[in-house]
């Protein structure tokens, strides 16, 4: 196994990131997880595919660090949270709430869940001269339809500042915080979750150019990242 890897949620998305390395091959594929190995810029490099939810995606993540991989870098989609961060743009991540209800049961309610400095600084670098970059604090969570029994708490935490909304980040930061290995994320925003017309997710699309679009600059992004030691 390659001590440096993407993970990503959906398995189709790890095909196209593979489809950018040299000599790619499939090494392994199990209901959503599929992982692919091969070369960029001279160092060897791969991909697995995690699906959706912390607790399904800590699987994937467990294994690669009991595989030996030493960084980890998440490329995925999200939904912005401030009025800036919209359709097509990046977020890099410097750090996850916990609000997925997985690292509650393997870690104390005080243990941060940080994307690794090193991992930060590789993506800035890689995402320099790129447009529509933001980098904060992301939220995970684990409920993508939201129910009016309780209500839905990323008006909350939009307050705070918080930049997007995913379902995965924050375990894979602590899992890689527990491990001692390096973790970040870059993630395409594909919606907003705040928006009027979003209410009940009916005008939620993620396959619109846009997105697609925006997946690609990601997915350039993380693999120079990835392998940036600077």
């Amino acid at each position: 196994m390659p001590e440096r890897m993407l993970v990503v949620g959906d398995p189709d998305r790890a095909l196209r990131a593979a489809s950018q390395l040299e000599g790619a091959a499939e090494i392994g594929r199990f209901r959503e997880y599929v992982t692919l190995v091969g070369h960029h810029r001279g160092t060897r490099v791969g991909v697995s595919s995690h699906g959706v939810g912390a607790a399904g995606a800590a699987v994937c993540f467990e294994e690669l660090f009991l595989a030996g991989v030493q960084r980890v870098i998440r490329a995925g989609t999200c939904g912005g949270m401030q009025d800036d961060v919209t359709d097509g743009h990046l977020v890099i991540s410097t750090g996850a709430v916990r609000n997925e209800g997985y690292t509650p049961q393997i870690v104390p309610d005080g243990y941060p869940a940080l994307a690794s400095v090193e991992v930060v600084m590789a993506l800035r670098r890689a995402a320099e001269g790129a447009e529509n970059i933001h980098e904060g604090v992301t939220l995970t969570t684990a409920a993508f339809f939201i129910h009016d029994i309780l209500g839905s708490p990323v008006p909350m935490w939009q307050k705070t500042g918080v930049k997007a909304v995913e379902m995965e980040c924050a375990a894979l930061f602590v899992l890689a915080g527990l491990a001692g290995r390096q973790a970040g994320a870059i993630l395409a925003v594909d919606g907003s979750p705040l928006a009027e017309t979003n209410e009940n997710m009916d005008y939620y699309d993620p396959h619109r150019d846009v997105v697609r679009d925006a997946v690609g600059r990601m997915i350039d992004i993380a693999w120079d990242a990835l392998v940036d030691d600077r």
